[in-house]
């Protein structure tokens, strides 16, 4: 298959990038020039001029396209409204900050049609970021993400990403969820590599992300990890914390008889008696919770017929 061959849908968020988007441009016009391919711009709300450089891009170039959302509403919300506007069948994501370089896509396309894979997702193993307020949490937010939801990328925060639209329909963005893309389609079955990629100093203006960021992607990470592994059993894990509380219950109780048996210590005033019963309290509303959430989920599944399941090939023998 020629390069020509290969159609492209280039997604970019933005959001007050005025100053880098003449150079953006450029640059992914010369990255793609061997390729049919299309161009959208996402623009996430900004309050500078980037809406109106992105119009004059739009009226001297067809391949460009332009989506305006109302207001900021977020990198992963942006994400999804490019998706949704995609018209081509292979997809590119990749930050307006020059600090993804353009000339990497070709490599990566590449290696997504040679490896016949789902998605390649791209490495910054030479991150040009702060130590302190970048690369540290990065690292320590990536060996979390892979070790806590078992997927062996080294830089799930890259926004450099290659893969098949085709696989969108198992994907829908919200808070900061483009961040684990890979593990959603990785929990699909969906085939994922990764290659290492040019990093560069951010070329102007100043990154939109802080310390903040951190615990709303732990958040969000927990939400995906339960959504991916319990949302068809919920009880799996609301009833583990109910037997924890149980036994621990137990135990408590265990140990504050032996403390009267033995030391005579009256029950009454041991702060044990009401730690058991409190334990046993919350047991029984876990296991009620999880009981309920069977219910929802069983309710859900069956009214809307939804698949819990995605079939990648399926092969019949008609033959009698």
């Amino acid at each position: 298959m020629g390069r020509r061959d290969i159609k492209l849908s280039v997604v970019i968020p933005l959001y007050n990038e005025e100053n880098n988007l003449d150079l953006l441009y450029s640059e992914l016009k010369e990255s793609l020039k061997d390729f049919e391919y299309e161009i959208i711009f996402v623009d996430d709300g900004s309050q500078d001029n980037s809406f109106e450089i992105l119009k004059k891009f739009s009226e001297s170039d067809s391949k460009v396209k332009i989506i305006q959302l109302a207001k900021n509403f977020g990198q992963s919300a942006a994400f999804q409204a490019g998706f949704d506007k995609a018209s081509y069948d292979t997809i590119i994501t990749l930050d307006a900050d020059l600090q993804n370089d353009p000339m990497d896509i070709e490599k990566m396309v590449d290696h997504l049609v040679e490896k016949n894979l789902d998605m390649v997702v791209g490495w910054r193993k030479k991150r040009k970021d702060p130590f302190f307020s970048k690369k540290l949490p990065s690292f320590f937010a990536n060996l979390f993400i892979s070790k806590f939801l078992k997927l062996q990328i080294h830089d799930t925060g890259c926004s450099l990403k290659v893969f098949r639209k085709e696989i969108l329909k198992d994907l829908y963005l919200y808070g900061q969820m483009h961040r684990f893309i890979p593990y959603l389609l990785f929990s699909k079955g969906y085939k994922i590599s990764e290659i290492p990629v040019k990093h560069r100093k951010r070329y102007r203006g100043k990154t939109k992300y802080g310390f903040a960021r951190i615990i709303k992607v732990l958040l969000d990470m927990i939400t995906v990890k339960f959504l991916n592994d319990f949302s068809t059993n919920p009880i799996y894990m609301i009833g583990g914390l109910s037997v924890f509380s149980f036994i621990s219950g137990i135990l408590s109780f265990i140990l504050l008889i032996l403390m009267k048996i033995f030391y005579q210590m009256d029950m009454t005033g041991n702060p044990l008696l009401l730690i058991s019963i409190f334990l046993f309290l919350i047991s029984l509303q876990l296991l009620m919770i999880g009981l309920l959430s069977e219910i929802l989920v069983r309710t859900y599944y069956e009214s809307t017929k939804k698949s819990v399941y995605r079939i990648k090939n399926f092969i019949e023998n008609d033959k009698k």
